[in-house]
């Protein structure tokens, strides 16, 4: 009922537009003193307006808009019904015109305007009396927060937080010249990054919002170092692309985690290579259930393979991993099989069942100290045997490529987990010469932010129990990349293959995990007073730096700015055929593991820590 009394209304009062444009236009033209022989053209054309104003209105979808929301798609559909009324208009000084009658010209000019004014004036003057009705106490609540950002990312924020109980906007900064002592909706934008701390302290604020969701990890960190010198808690909100895409609101704000500060620029892979490689072929993933090979079978997936295979040790991960794909990609072929990579029977069933075309190889160990004491053995049979079983598969069932993901351990080695990695490498590289039509490629990259027993979620969980933070050694670097990305640039790097080759993802600058630790304390609210930081010393198989090539190799560019391909140490001839008696030892020691690791990888020397 209410409803439909409230369409009345705007229908009535769209209709008195008329009667204010037209009556209006006279007065104007006439300087308020209509003269007696007008008040005739001013009847009929009052007639002939009302109802083409009515069907303009119709034709302009006018009352699809809620008042309450108008905005630039109502003011278009207005200007669309005045449009249409001008037309009738012009119609009707035409009609008089050949009756001898005088319709004064400039009412083609007043009518529209008025008409204008009066029908969208209206529909914002309703607008901002419900906003400040339904929000106008909310003006002096919340907590004072400044926004860095004042683009259309801190635009659409900072009109979402005046309608929040739990926000106050007192300024905002940006670092364009252009903006500063301007306002946004109402709010100053008071200057530069950089006076962020004095804007802070002069507004005696402690929070801060990042709204800048299309910037460079670089200003998020310039940004956050400042709030958080000057005492606030930061947050940020979602990219633009999800924001327009209406997955989630720019309301939706979330504090600044470590991920931000470390993110890199975003990756863009030649996508049209990599669905040649893909669509409509059978793709296996070995280790489909850890951090990179879950997040390959996401991307796989995005090129329409026929089918995807998911070959996984751990049944929760796979498990895991097959609900994600119910919920999210249901419409994908996906077989979810348990297996070791060390069981030639299953990956020979596995092969002869499903026929693979492309293989992505991320199965292993990659644990350093885990591998380093007690599990050398295990580690040489997962890495190695576990590559080689399914590379000899791949070359018997005629796949058309392999890509083993590889990692920066591999390269001078100081622990048996990158020296079994590297001999997987060999072992790919071997089997690449001995031909038979199997495309075999290898990708190294080294730390992926949020794997599972990286250093982030450990620092993470150690915070939340109040510290210490633990740090191995105040100088320890390491690279690190995304998931995501990092999954990209191997599938960019499987595409542009020919085989044999060992491409080197461009990492980016190392990162001292010391400064990481620090700045994830700082993020939390901590200081190192509260948290403290503990070096426990280097740990078995660590080495202090991580490096991306080894001395005697050379690297190449390639089309893409953020792949290189490295020329390793070539692999003697005889290389399989010595390797496979190896795997014939039931089992053996650390010890004689190192020693026999020693004459395979020449370059692999062991540290002295790892004893």
């Amino acid at each position: 009922m209410i409803k439909a009394y409230l369409s009345l209304f705007v229908f009535l009062f769209d209709l008195s537009a008329v009667v204010f444009a037209w009556g209006g236009g006279f007065l104007l033209r006439f300087n308020f003193d209509v003269p007696a022989a007008f008040v005739s053209v001013m009847s009929w054309g009052m007639v002939f307006l009302v109802p083409a104003h009515v069907v303009a209105c119709r034709l302009a979808g006018l009352y699809r808009g809620i008042w309450m929301f108008a905005s630039l798609p109502d003011l278009k559909r207005v200007l669309l019904a005045v449009g249409f009324s001008t037309v009738a208009l012009i119609v009707f000084y035409v009609l008089y015109r050949n009756q001898h009658q005088v319709v004064p010209r400039s009412l083609l000019v007043l009518y529209p305007i008025l008409l204008a004014v009066y029908m969208g004036g209206g529909r914002a003057a309703y607008r901002m009396w419900k906003e400040h009705r339904l929000y106008g106490g909310l003006i002096a609540q919340g907590k004072p927060v400044v926004i860095v950002g004042a683009g259309r990312g801190g635009a659409m924020l900072v009109r979402e937080l005046e309608r929040s109980p739990d926000w106050r906007v007192v300024g905002l900064v940006d670092d364009d010249r252009s903006k500063w002592g301007r306002e946004l909706s109402g709010h100053l934008v008071i200057g530069g990054i950089e006076s962020l701390s004095e804007v802070l302290a002069s507004e005696k604020a402690s929070h801060v919002i990042l709204a800048m969701p299309s910037a460079a990890a670089e200003a998020c960190r310039r940004a956050t170092d400042l709030a958080v010198g000057g005492g606030a808690h930061v947050f940020t909100v979602p990219g633009l692309d999800d924001v327009m895409s209406g997955r989630v609101a720019i309301s939706s704000i979330r504090p600044v985690e470590i991920e931000d500060l470390l993110g890199r620029e975003p990756v863009s892979i030649d996508t049209e290579h990599v669905a040649a490689m893909v669509a409509s072929k059978t793709v296996l993933v070995t280790g489909a259930g850890g951090s990179i090979g879950s997040e390959l079978c996401r991307q796989l997936a995005r090129f329409s393979p026929v089918r995807l295979v998911l070959y996984e040790q751990s049944e929760f991960a796979l498990y895991t991993l097959e609900q994600w794909f119910s919920v999210h990609m249901p419409n994908i072929e996906l077989v979810a099989l348990a297996g070791d990579v060390k069981d030639a029977a299953r990956l020979d069933e596995v092969f002869s069942t499903y026929r693979p075309s492309v293989i992505f190889h991320a199965a292993a160990y990659k644990h350093v100290p885990l591998m380093e004491v007690g599990n050398a053995w295990q580690a040489v049979r997962n890495n190695v045997l576990g590559t080689l079983q399914v590379a000899e598969c791949a070359s018997r069932f005629g796949v058309e490529r392999f890509v083993l993901i590889s990692t920066d351990k591999a390269v001078n080695p100081t622990n048996v987990m990158g020296a079994t990695k590297r001999m997987a490498e060999m072992v790919c590289e071997a089997m690449h010469r001995q031909g038979g039509g199997t495309q075999f490629g290898m990708v190294r990259f080294g730390n992926v932010l949020g794997s599972t027993g990286s250093v982030i979620p450990k620092f993470q969980e150690q915070i939340s129990r109040g510290g210490p933070v633990t740090v191995t050694h105040p100088e320890i670097t390491r690279y690190f990349m995304s998931i995501p990305e990092a999954a990209q640039l191997v599938l960019q790097a499987a595409a542009m293959g020919q085989g044999g080759e060992i491409f080197v993802l461009d990492m980016g600058e190392p990162v001292k995990i010391v400064d990481l630790a620090r700045k994830m304390i700082q993020l939390c609210g901590y200081s190192e007073n509260e948290i403290r930081i503990q070096f426990s010393g280097l740990r078995p198989g660590e080495k202090l730096y991580e490096e991306l090539l080894a001395d005697a190799e050379q690297t190449c560019q390639t089309p893409h700015p953020k792949l290189r391909i490295a020329r390793a140490r070539p692999v003697e001839g005889d290389f399989l055929a010595n390797l496979r008696p190896w795997f014939d030892e039931t089992s053996l020691s650390d010890e004689r593991v190192r020693e026999t690791l020693m004459r395979w990888v020449p370059e692999y020397q062991p540290a002295s820590n790892n004893f």
